[in-house]
């Protein structure tokens, strides 16, 4: 009838990665059924959430999800853009908006944002590297694109719990670090396990023609750490708290760096 308001049905998941629950919400059931899917195993049935996040779907236009992200912070509030999509979150209301296409990519790389900024204000990060939990202790394995992140995780013996073959998430408690499972795939398209151990050591990645293992002075591990998190932010103060996360994390936890053949054995020298 004419004046009568269309009631319009919001869908809602809670994303829980590295204990951090986050709620996104939707009016679209089909976008809800692929996060869904696309977050199996990190969906957490609580109603408590720490952020919430509304998305707006926008017909696909041409984008291009390899452009640089810009994060810019202002009047307390984060503003986040790439090619394919745009968000602004305001963490004193515990709220955000994403425009975006249908499409997980877009959804994914918000959230990587959001946990990095969160991760920092903590002493934590995410990591380019490959982690495994192996008798009770998870191992960091880092490095640029082709270093190895993907073999080593294929090489994993039976007994260790890949929590991730591309995207590390470390945070800090007390005065020590936990690695914990993430979504975030590489080349192996599989999801972590959505589990935790304290980090017992970080290895840097190295393809030669033996397996070796051998010690990393701190000043090189700090510098090598750096270049290896992600970091989007133009901001000085999280600069700052990023530096300062990467120093004392190489000061508490041993750094090698691993060179290796593509071979199993390798896993008898580092489990």
């Amino acid at each position: 009838m004419p004046g009568l308001a269309t009631q319009v049905e919001c869908y809602s998941v809670v994303i829980a990665i590295g204990g951090i629950p986050v709620r996104v919400n939707t009016t679209d059931a089909d976008f809800l059924e692929m996060l869904q899917e696309r977050y199996a195993g990190f969906l957490s049935a609580e109603a408590r959430a720490e952020f919430d996040f509304d998305v707006d779907l926008v017909p696909p236009a041409f984008a291009n999800p390899d452009a640089d992200v810009s994060v810019t912070h202002r009047s307390g509030r984060w503003f986040m853009e790439r090619g394919d999509f745009r968000a602004e979150w305001e963490p004193a209301a515990r709220r955000g908006s994403i425009r975006q296409s249908a499409n997980p990519y877009s959804i994914d790389a918000v959230l990587r944002i959001v946990h990095t900024l969160v991760l920092a204000r903590q002493g934590g990060f995410l990591l380019h590297s490959a982690s495994a939990i192996r008798n009770g202790k998870a191992l960091l394995f880092a490095g640029v694109s082709g270093a190895g992140k993907t073999t080593i995780s294929r090489l994993a013996p039976v007994d260790a719990t890949l929590l991730t073959d591309e995207i590390s998430y470390v945070r800090k408690v007390g005065e020590d670090y936990v690695a914990c499972g993430t979504p975030f795939t590489g080349e192996l398209a599989k999801l972590g396990e959505n589990t935790s151990a304290p980090v017992a050591a970080l290895y840097l990645l190295a393809q030669g023609p033996e397996n070796r293992i051998d010690p990393v002075a701190v000043a090189d591990a700090g510098r090598e750490l750096l270049a290896n998190m992600l970091f989007f932010a133009e901001d000085q103060e999280l600069v700052h708290w990023a530096f300062q996360a990467a120093c004392d994390f190489v000061h508490r936890v041993p750094v090698y760096r691993l060179t290796f053949m593509p071979d199993a054995r390798v896993w008898q020298m580092i489990g």
